[in-house]
């Protein structure tokens, strides 16, 4: 096993990295709209989306893997009326690549953000 972090993306805020490979797999923490410096997102989902984003692509880098080789996602969102806008900026990312997913509405994330996105993804051996 071996555990994945980079200045790209927000250090964990927390007592664990921010995702792990085991053996030809990665599987990354969820990821909240932090800036690198650690600085939260002002704005809507649509801000917030995009970091979230920003930060998945940087993790999945660091540990050998892409958007296009994630096999599964979950996402948690603090309200399902911004579904529609998030599904759109997902899909921006993702295009044509489909991974599975489960989306779910929840009471709170961590510092109150609008959503958090976790994946799963294959890696280069």
């Amino acid at each position: 096993m071996k555990y994945v972090a980079t200045d790209k993306a927000a250090a964990a805020i927390g007592p664990y990295s921010q995702g792990v490979i085991a053996g030809d797999m990665f599987y990354s923490s969820g990821q909240i709209p932090l800036k690198a410096d650690g600085e939260l997102v002002q704005g809507g989902i649509t801000e917030q989306t995009h970091q979230v984003f920003a930060n998945l692509q940087a993790v999945l880098e660091e540990a050998g893997s892409s958007l296009a080789h994630v096999i599964k996602t979950t996402v948690f969102i603090k309200d399902m009326n911004d579904f529609t806008e998030l599904n759109s900026i997902y899909a921006s990312y993702f295009g044509d690549h489909k991974p599975a997913r489960s989306t779910v509405e929840v009471a709170r994330l961590p510092k109150d953000v609008k959503v958090e996105i976790e994946v799963i993804a294959k890696v280069a051996q």
